[in-house]
């Protein structure tokens, strides 16, 4: 009997063992069954995808380089250049029109050798590239203010007037070349260079004088004498076209080169017989200069100058005698004095 009530419990556990599994097993396993797949977490993300390890680290080291580079050409685009070398030239022929120039007696007109230069310097300046201005290009004659007006209306260029000099001393001859600003002068030492160097005339040297021109100009302004139309060899040196081409080759050439003056020693030119192109840029000196603002060079032409202060107090005397017939006219006794007092000025004039 015993052993048949042990049987029975066996058969009994091994029932409820296959049948219905306990309650607390069947949670867990749903709960494992249905639980949502978990997230990896910003640290396994990285290590499952390297690419994005160089993307994180180059972005911002290749945009700062960019931002530096482009503002260095805008800092250097505002930056101030310095002066730079002018294009524009203005010439200025001496004289012209009524205005023949030189002295009395003069057998070349200078104002005729002044504007055949000017021209021919026009010529070479413009097939060197360079824009040229000109203050008269015919036989006009030209005021003094209306020059400096128009060389004053280029800011950025420089003014060369040319003129033949003219005295009564007829042994008087050479080049001369004048300024009055310091500004001028690196301009008038290469000008002076060249021409002087390459005539055969005597070098009378750069000289500062406060002709009007020079005085008024607020750019760089020069002079230059070319000879003396005076001085017979020079007066047939500049009856000749080939002299005279070669006076403008010898003044571009200075206007060419006048950004190489240097101060250096010495002031003779080695000159090269040289052809109509313009010569190599060398160094230039700086030219010592006669300081004239303060005197009167004996060999510079007066005469006409003298003329015409002469004419103007015969004139103002004139005037003034006729203002003293005028309010006076109803005395006789001064009335014949009139008349007697310009007898002598009607033979003067």
């Amino acid at each position: 009997m015993q052993k048949h009530f042990l049987s029975i419990s066996l058969v009994l556990l091994a029932i409820n063992a296959y049948s219905l599994p306990a309650p607390s097993s069947l949670n867990e396993r749903e709960k494992r069954l249905n639980a949502p797949t978990p997230t990896p977490t910003p640290r396994q993300q990285i290590l499952q995808t390297p690419p994005a390890l160089p993307t994180r680290s180059s972005i911002p080291r290749q945009q700062a380089p960019q931002t530096r580079t482009a503002t260095i050409p805008t800092t250097r685009a505002v930056a101030p250049q310095g002066p730079r070398p002018s294009t524009t030239v203005v010439i200025d022929a001496g004289h012209g029109g009524y205005d023949r120039g030189g002295i009395a007696g003069q057998r070349v007109d200078e104002k005729t050798m002044n504007l055949d230069v000017a021209q021919r310097l026009k010529a070479v300046l413009q097939s060197y590239g360079y824009r040229v201005v000109m203050t008269r290009d015919s036989d006009v004659f030209i005021p003094l203010g209306t020059r400096v007006a128009i060389a004053n209306s280029y800011r950025d260029a420089i003014f060369v007037c040319v003129h033949f000099n003219a005295t009564p001393r007829r042994s008087a001859s050479g080049i001369e070349t004048y300024f009055y600003s310091s500004q001028s002068l690196p301009l008038a030492s290469a000008i002076h260079y060249y021409v002087a160097g390459g005539a055969s005339s005597a070098n009378r040297g750069v000289r500062r004088r406060g002709f009007f021109v020079l005085r008024r100009t607020t750019i760089p302004s020069v002079l230059v004498e070319c000879g003396f139309l005076t001085n017979p060899t020079e007066a047939q040196q500049a009856l000749s076209s080939a002299y005279r081409q070669k006076l403008a080759l010898e003044i571009a050439h200075g206007i060419q080169n006048r950004a190489s003056v240097s101060r250096i020693a010495g002031a003779t030119r080695i000159v090269s017989n040289s052809s109509d192109s313009a010569l190599e840029p060398e160094t230039v000196p700086l030219q010592p200069f006669i300081d004239q603002t303060h005197y009167r060079d004996p060999d510079l032409a007066r005469s006409k100058h003298r003329r015409s202060s002469k004419s103007s107090k015969s004139a103002s005397s004139k005037r003034k005698r006729s203002s003293d017939s005028d309010s006076d006219s109803d005395t006789p006794k001064k009335k014949s004095t009139k008349k007697k007092k310009s007898a002598p000025a009607k033979t003067e004039d």
